[in-house]
């Protein structure tokens, strides 16, 4: 398949692309950063952008820093990127830990974590993973720059708090040296996406829980926090009994009737999903635990 014909240019700066954006505020536009999601799309006609601003070769959407006690992920950085950096595995474990699970070595290489997060995708890896990590979208437009809570940039499938000239620059985690993070997820079987994922990044203290954020998607139209799994975990030892009886709350403050519910799982079948993946992300968080010491 072939898609439909459009203008194609090349952004040298993120002040560039921003200038293409309002330019062609009037024609329907596209960035293109990774391509994994929007060239099939175009490709089967779901999307037929007049315009696509390729934001690939803008230098300063690249990078993955520390800078303090936060880690910076530049836009345009492709999941290797995070993937090889010690900082990111050091600082963002979570996050970290949901970009080894996306897709395959082909796609990591190629596609971005900026891109991820702004497509919005409900069956995406990274927001899940971004709303535990407490990640902040640093979004820039013709009015300045702004910064977004991750709580606060999803409105629901494929929609974002980005406006029509914003570009996401960059990803700022704060620093979770002293917690451990993990991701595990159902995924289709055609697509590799999740039809659930459970992020959760876990601190204890001398046996016991002092903070819990556990977060999911595929489950609904957007990345979600299950702050009752949280609940019933903090204060409590990380064992198998208390891991069960957390992970039997995954959907008490979601609407059933709302969780996805297409070809690849019914929305009933996501409910038990979800409760089976957030019960293996953190038995995943008791063997790191617990590895420290069987190496001693």
């Amino acid at each position: 398949m072939y898609p439909d014909e459009f203008d194609y240019h090349e952004a040298e700066t993120v002040e560039d692309a921003i200038e293409l954006l309002d330019e062609h505020a009037m024609e329907e536009t596209e960035l293109l950063a990774g391509g994994h999601s929007l060239l099939p799309a175009m490709k089967t006609g779901l999307s037929s952008p007049d315009v696509l601003i390729d934001i690939g070769d803008v230098d300063e959407l690249h990078g993955v820093t520390v800078d303090g006690d936060t880690l910076s992920i530049g836009a345009m950085s492709r999941y290797s990127d995070v993937l090889g950096s010690e900082d990111a595995h050091e600082h963002a474990p979570a996050l970290t830990a949901a970009v080894e699970q996306v897709g395959d070595r082909q796609v990591r290489n190629r596609g971005t974590v900026g891109g991820n997060l702004a497509h919005a995708d409900p069956a995406s890896d990274l927001p899940g993973a971004a709303l535990v990590s407490d990640a902040t979208l640093v979004v820039q437009g013709p009015d300045g720059e702004r910064t977004i809570p991750a709580a606060e940039f999803y409105y629901g499938m494929y929609a974002t708090d980005l406006g029509p000239a914003e570009i996401l620059t960059r990803i700022e985690v704060p620093s979770a040296v002293d917690a451990v993070g993990t991701y595990a997820k159902k995924p289709s079987p055609s697509s590799g996406y999740a039809m659930v994922g459970v992020a959760a990044l876990v601190r204890v203290d001398d046996g016991t829980v002092t903070s819990a954020r556990i977060g999911a998607n595929g489950a609904m139209d957007h990345g979600v926090r299950l702050e009752p799994v949280e609940d019933a975990l903090t204060g409590e030892t990380l064992d198998e009994e208390t891991i069960a009886t957390a992970a039997s709350h995954a959907t008490d403050d979601l609407e059933t009737a709302l969780l996805m519910d297409d070809l690849q799982a019914s929305g009933d079948f996501r409910a038990q999903l979800l409760e089976v993946y957030t019960e293996r992300a953190l038995e995943k968080a008791v063997d790191q635990m617990s590895t420290p010491a069987a190496a001693d």
